[in-house]
């Protein structure tokens, strides 16, 4: 018998407990009336009226600047850096000579050349001397063979030689085409030991972003010397979520901060959006391109960009504190005209801007309770209380900062 007692007061311990579990739960979710204190007792609440205003849905994200041209100048041949004419952060011309590389072997191969190209027009000047000679005993040859002076054999002669010297001739100006493209090569390779910043559109000035060695090294080809950026004009780079992407398009202007000039906005246009998301993160990269002509903006600086998505003109909107849950449904509650009685109203909300929310319907016609509204069910009674004065009526068991939090 006295083991039942046990069981049973165990039974009524757990129960009691539950019980006092589930009304703290209602109390600090909002889903139920709070704590009712005595019958009758009135609530101090705060209200504030229902505006009508133009509300903005605006995404804001984050990411980085990116020059709209960057490109490392190399040299196409291997070589030791004999002058490096720009360093870190000087401005470019188009076309400017930057660097210059030991030419000296490529000199000597280009005196080579035009020294072989000079002996090669000596020959073909020779072989057309000998080609005439050829020539004219060949036709001397002709003659006398139509006059039957000379015989068969000295005619076929000549004309071999003649031939012969014909031959050698063409040989001799191809091999003035050849030593002539080995001179254009040569000095084709001599101009690669001045290495020039070129580009194409774009502004006739950039600037020298990075610098990767010093005079004296030794160089092989395409080793990097510098990075040339164009930052007449940036690329903010952000990336969207898959809720967001559907609003944006290629056009639509944005509004960027940065923290290296408070207070101050630049303006941009989306350029360029991604066809797809990642897989691993479902965002898609959004490009905007951004004015920079007085260059107060460099890439790689971290940059807040907000895009308005739409905007709501002449809509009743509320506080999103007023914005309470009872019963599973969201709404408000609405204080009557003598500011005695507060009815829940169940609402559809758009969208919210600057702490303000979009009452989408019904129309509220009274002002509604911005605090106080998690101690009240519907029917309530209330007592309106001046803003300032609404920290000191709130019961200790509801902590101002929850009235200011919106219900989800």
């Amino acid at each position: 018998m006295k083991k039942v007692w046990i069981a049973m007061a165990v039974v009524a311990v757990l129960a009691l407990g539950g019980y006092v579990a589930c009304r703290v739960y209602l109390k600090l979710t909002g889903e139920g009336p709070g704590p009712r204190g005595r019958p009758g007792a009135a609530v101090a609440v705060e209200i504030a009226p229902v505006r009508t205003i133009t509300l903005r849905d605006v995404g804001m994200f984050t990411g980085s600047l990116v020059a709209d041209s960057r490109f490392i100048v190399s040299p196409r041949i291997a070589g030791r850096l004999e002058k490096l004419l720009v360093n870190l952060g000087d401005p470019v011309r188009r076309g400017q000579l930057i660097a210059v590389l030991d030419d000296e072997e490529s000199i000597q191969q280009a005196e080579r050349a035009k020294a072989e190209l000079a002996v090669a027009r000596s020959s073909v000047l020779e072989c057309q001397s000998n080609l005439d000679a050829a020539k004219r005993e060949f036709e001397r040859a002709e003659a006398l063979l139509k006059k039957k002076i000379a015989s068969e054999s000295e005619y076929d002669q000549a004309k071999a030689q003649y031939e012969v010297q014909e031959a050698r001739h063409k040989v001799a100006v191809a091999q003035v085409n050849q030593k002539e493209a080995a001179l254009k090569e040569a000095e084709i390779r001599l101009s690669y030991a001045k290495i020039h910043a070129a580009w194409e559109g774009g502004s006739d000035t950039r600037y020298v972003g990075e610098r990767f060695v010093d005079e004296g090294a030794l160089l092989t080809a395409n080793a990097p010397i510098v990075s040339i950026l164009d930052i007449g004009s940036l690329t903010a780079a952000v990336y969207v979520i898959e809720r967001d992407y559907s609003k944006i398009a290629v056009g639509q202007p944005a509004k960027v901060t940065t923290d290296a000039f408070p207070g101050r906005e630049f303006v941009g246009r989306i350029a360029r959006i991604a066809p797809q998301l990642q897989e691993t993160s479902r965002q898609a990269r959004v490009e905007i391109a951004i004015a920079n002509a007085d260059g107060p903006l460099k890439p790689g600086m971290f940059v807040r960009v907000a895009l308005e998505f739409t905007a709501h003109e002449n809509v009743a909107a509320i506080p999103v504190s007023a914005v309470a849950r009872r019963n599973g449904q969201r709404g408000v509650f609405v204080a009557d005209a003598a500011g005695k009685k507060a009815r829940f109203v169940p609402a559809e909300f758009g969208i919210s801007d600057s702490g303000l929310v979009e009452v989408v319907r019904p129309r509220l016609d009274g002002p509604v309770v911005v605090m106080g509204q998690h101690l009240l069910e519907d029917g309530a009674t209330i007592t309106v209380v001046p803003a300032e004065t609404a920290a000191t009526s709130t019961p200790a068991s509801a902590p101002r900062g929850a009235d200011r939090r919106p219900q989800p």
